[in-house]
């Protein structure tokens, strides 16, 4: 028999309605009660799994918690945070270059790229080809082509001015997908290309300034570390205060516009009237070794480098080497001044040519001049002066002289791809006195253009060698100076004294010999004229080329400035430095003169330079 279920006692009920519920939730229980005792051995069992599961599950649970939340939560928090920031380093645009009168020569400006998706136009592809043919400068009738041949990620521009891309945007048209970078800009084209160069299209400096001075031209930018939200937009609530701005400072060089444009002028106008190959102009402060002026033709457009002839990539002036003929022969003089082997007063023997070891030193054109001063061997250019002069010193001791002006050395400028000048070795130069004889007149050495600028610095300065630049530093836009080029010490090579006297005799090869067409009436101008041969790479000279050469020192009465006009194979039986170059130095000069505010000499009967 089974056991009926126990009955449940209510004391003291408050009412007839609550003691009815009493008896039906007894009821209930009594049921429950009832049916479990009815439950078979197979139900039972049931219930232990599925609590058995439960339990299990729940363990697994606890211990999974706890491999989470104890044994990897440090890790995964880790994780997590490295999913949710990223490290940015935002774009620093590179600093501007100017010149010395802030005239901006290279700067970065932002471009976009323009893609056009005709399947998203909201009009039709001849209406919106309409709109964007004069903002594009191309033709409506080529972009409605172009918008039929393909339905999506036509390139329409790659670099487009921001002025452009706010007009297309401002056309609100569907389909038109404009990215933002930035573009390397240099307003005076291919003015200063040879010393500010170009960057390519990863931003990298390749020639000039651009490719020298990249630290100076590359602002730091920190990375910072920012949240990202969950559809990978960043949240700024954790960038740093001011990361996104940058230094207005500039790279300002020592060049002027206004004279780089009037050189290129005056060579351009030679070269063509001689069918010349290349030339070079250079203006340099001797003072301090500034340069003021840089031209070189052929050149190329560094916005447009890519059509650009490669060669021309690598400033000649700075990167080539040539043999300087008698533009030397002013510091020969100098070495034997400085050695005492000769007085200003000493006269030579010219009959036209010399005999050296096995060799017959002849002058140009055979000419012979007779009993001439040292004044007149620079004027007329003798070669058989110049022979006589380097003569009377020691072969080993001009070579040494030829070291201390820093022959067989670079200048350690600025500018990028310099060589180093050549010379014989001491051993071989000093074996035969062929090879000081022909060293008298420039010849059997090689240097670059801007070491021999480098060198007659030295006679205008008072005998000190300084080093030629274009960088002047870091400046901001207030004009404050931030950062000043660390640059090698002057070194004292010639007396003041010598150096003066060479300039005076300088001067009478533009009064009275062939420096002539370089005279500026007024100014008391030394210079030289030269006409070299070109070396053959198979040895020997070139029978049909030659380089006409002429440098300038101004003014007389306190040298400062050097000036340095050459052209490398002029055309014609009147193509010498006389002709062709110095009526470039005396063009150049006369541009320097107002930007230099150099008084005049001496008094002229014409109004007074105006600065």
């Amino acid at each position: 028999m089974r056991k009926s279920p126990s009955r449940i006692k209510f004391r003291n009920l408050p009412s007839s309605g609550f003691k009815k519920q009493q008896k039906a939730s007894v009821q209930a229980i009594e049921k429950i009660a009832s049916s479990t005792q009815n439950q078979t051995p197979k139900t039972k069992s049931r219930l232990f799994v599925v609590w058995g599961i439960l339990v299990a599950a729940g363990l697994g649970l606890g211990v999974n918690l706890y491999q989470l939340q104890i044994v990897r939560g440090p890790k995964l928090t880790q994780k997590a945070r490295n999913q949710q920031m990223v490290n940015l380093r935002p774009f620093m645009p590179r600093r501007p270059v100017i010149d010395r009168t802030n005239n901006v020569l290279a700067l970065d400006r932002p471009v976009y790229t323009v893609y056009a998706h005709p399947k998203l136009f909201n009009k039709s592809g001849s209406n919106i080809a309409n709109e964007l043919a004069p903002v594009l400068n191309k033709d409506a009738a080529d972009l409605e082509k172009i918008f039929q041949s393909k339905k999506s990620g036509i390139l329409l521009s790659s670099a487009l001015p921001e002025e452009l891309a706010d007009r297309i945007s401002s056309l609100h048209l569907d389909g038109l997908e404009l990215i933002q970078k930035y573009s390397r800009l240099y307003p005076q084209q291919d003015l200063v290309a040879d010393v500010v160069g170009y960057v390519n299209l990863d931003r990298r400096g390749q020639a000039g300034v651009e490719y020298s001075q990249e630290k100076l031209l590359e602002r730091s930018g920190q990375t910072v570390r920012m949240s990202r939200a969950g559809n990978g937009a960043l949240m700024p609530d954790h960038a740093p205060e001011g990361f996104l701005h940058f230094d207005d400072l500039r790279l300002q060089l020592t060049i002027d516009s206004r004279l780089q444009r009037s050189a290129r002028l005056a060579l351009k106008e030679q070269m063509k009237k001689f069918g010349a190959k290349r030339g070079a102009v250079i203006v340099m402060d001797a003072w301090d070794g500034s340069l003021l002026a840089l031209v070189s033709q052929p050149t190329y457009n560094p916005n447009e480098y890519s059509k650009a002839d490669i060669s021309l990539f690598k400033n000649w002036t700075v990167a080539d080497l040539y043999e300087p003929g008698s533009t030397f022969k002013p510091l020969n003089v100098a070495i034997a001044l400085e050695n005492n082997v000769i007085k200003p007063d000493d006269t030579f023997n010219d009959p036209g040519s010399i005999q050296v070891a096995d060799r017959i030193i002849k002058n140009a054109e055979n000419k012979r001049y007779g009993r001439i001063n040292i004044a007149q061997v620079l004027q007329h250019s003798s070669n058989i002066g110049m022979v006589q002069i380097i003569q009377r010193l020691q072969p080993s001791v001009y070579y040494n002289w030829l070291e201390r002006l820093g022959l067989g050395q670079g200048i350690q400028t600025d500018l990028p791809f310099e060589v180093g000048s050549q010379l014989k070795s001491q051993e071989e130069f000093t074996a035969s006195p062929i090879e000081a004889a022909t060293t008298s007149f420039g010849q059997g050495f090689s240097l670059t253009p801007l070491q021999l600028v480098q060198m007659h610095g030295a006679l205008a300065n008072g005998g000190k060698l300084v080093t030629p630049h274009v960088v002047r530093g870091l400046v901001d836009t207030k004009g404050h100076m931030h950062y000043s080029p660390n640059l090698p010490a002057p070194r004292q090579i010639f007396s003041t004294a010598t150096t003066q006297k060479v300039i005076e005799m300088m001067e009478t090869v533009v009064s009275q010999g062939t420096g002539k067409a370089s005279q500026i009436p007024g100014y008391r101008i030394a210079g030289k004229t030269g006409t070299a041969q070109v070396a053959s790479r198979a040895g020997g000279y070139l029978s049909n080329a030659k380089i006409t050469s002429f440098v300038g020192i101004l003014p007389v009465q306190s040298p400062r400035y050097v000036v340095l006009a050459l052209v490398d194979e002029p055309k014609g039986e009147n193509a010498f430095g006389s002709t062709v170059a110095a009526p470039i130095a005396k063009a150049v000069m006369e541009a320097l003169i107002p930007i230099e505010q150099i008084p005049p000499s001496t008094p002229v009967n014409s109004a007074p330079v105006s600065p």
